[in-house]
C-alpha cells in the first residue's frame, strides 16, 4: 500500500453512519487528542469473515470500561458496524480497525465525563506486517523503554495511550535495521514486542511470559489453543534476559502480525524450525477455515 492514509478512497463507518474517507475528520479539541482517551481494536477478515469478531468486540467494550468510558453500542451493533463497513469498501480480505474515543465536548481538562464517546470503524487491504520475515524471521532490536506496572496503567486495556513507548521503541529498532523491538517489563523480565506477544521454543517445550503487564492477545490464546491441541508442554511464566541465549526458535504473535518467526533478537540468532513452521502454516489455515 502506497501514499497517505488519509488520501484512500472508500468508506469509514462514525457514529453509525458511513461517511467519505476524506471526511472522516474529527475537532482538533477532541479529547482523546490531548489526554489519550481512547481505546481500539486490530482484526483481520479472511474471505469474508473477521476472525475471532466478537472477541475482538468483547474487549473493545472491556477496554472503554478499563478507562472509565462507557462505549455506547452493543456487542452485536459493533459487530453489524464492521460487517457493514466492509461491505461498503467491497472488500473481504482486510484489516479491520474499530477506534472508541473521548469526542470534543464541554470538558477541555483532564476530566472528560461530559464529552461523548464516538465510535469510527474503518477497513483496507493489509499484506503481511513484518513483510518477508514469515520464511526468513523478523530481526528484532531489544527496546530501552519497558512495559509498565500494572499499577500505573490498565494492562488489560488495548488502549492508544500505552502504545506511546511502542511507537519510540520500534523507531529505534528500525533506525538500526530492525523489524520491530522486544521489550521488557518493569521488572526486567521479557515482555512482548512493540504489538505483538512472543513465543520461544526449547527442548520440543515452549515458554511464553504470563501477561500480567501487558495484553493477553487474542491471537497469543489461539496459538496456545493450537499448541495445547498438539501436546506441546507451554510454560507461561516469567522470562529472564540471559534466557534468551537458550532459547532455540522463537515467533511473535498478533492480528497485524499473524504468526512470525524471529530470526534475531539483539545479538541472539534463533531457527526459523519445524515448530514455527508448523504453528505459523496452522494458524494461516485456521483462519481461512
Amino acid at each position: 500500500m502506497a501514499g497517505s492514509y488519509a488520501e484512500l478512497e472508500g468508506k469509514i463507518w462514525m457514529d453509525g453512519t458511513l461517511v467519505d474517507w476524506k471526511d472522516a475528520n474529527v475537532h482538533l479539541l477532541t479529547h482523546a487528542m490531548h489526554y489519550a482517551s481512547s481505546v481500539f481494536e486490530g482484526e483481520r477478515a479472511y474471505s469474508g469473515k473477521i476472525f475471532e469478531s466478537r472477541k475482538h468486540s468483547e474487549r473493545l467494550l472491556a477496554s472503554g470500561r478499563a478507562l472509565d468510558m462507557e462505549i455506547p453500542w452493543t456487542v452485536d451493533e459493533i459487530e453489524a458496524a464492521k460487517y457493514e463497513t466492509m461491505r461498503a469498501n467491497g472488500l473481504e480480505d482486510a484489516y479491520v480497525r474499530v477506534l472508541a474515543w473521548r469526542g470534543a465536548g464541554e470538558d477541555m481538562g483532564v476530566s472528560s465525563a461530559r464529552n461523548p464517546v464516538r465510535m469510527a470503524v474503518a477497513v483496507w487491504p493489509w499484506g503481511n506486517y513484518y513483510g518477508d520475515a514469515k520464511t526468513r524471521g523478523a530481526k528484532l532490536d531489544i527496546a530501552k523503554w519497558k512495559r509498565p506496572s500494572p499499577e500505573t496503567a490498565p494492562h488489560t486495556a488495548k488502549a492508544a495511550g500505552l502504545y506511546m513507548i511502542c511507537t519510540m521503541s520500534k523507531h529505534a529498532a528500525e533506525a538500526k535495521g530492525c523489524s520491530d523491538a522486544m521489550m521488557f517489563d518493569y521488572r526486567g523480565y521479557v515482555a512482548e514486542a512493540t504489538g505483538a506477544n512472543i513465543f520461544f521454543v526449547k527442548d520440543g517445550e515452549v515458554h511464553t511470559p504470563d501477561p500480567d503487564c501487558f495484553l493477553n492477545g487474542i491471537t497469543r490464546q489461539t496459538v496456545m489453543g493450537m499448541l495445547k491441541d498438539r501436546q506441546i508442554k507451554v510454560h507461561e511464566r516469567h522470562i529472564m534476559p540471559e534466557e534468551l541465549e537458550g532459547f532455540e526458535q522463537c515467533w511473535l504473535t498478533g492480528t497485524a502480525a499473524e504468526v512470525t518467526p524471529v530470526g534475531q533478537i539483539g545479538d541472539y540468532n534463533f531457527e526459523v524450525g519445524a515448530m514455527t513452521r508448523d504453528i505459523s502454516d496452522a494458524y494461516e489455515k485456521l483462519v481461512r477455515s
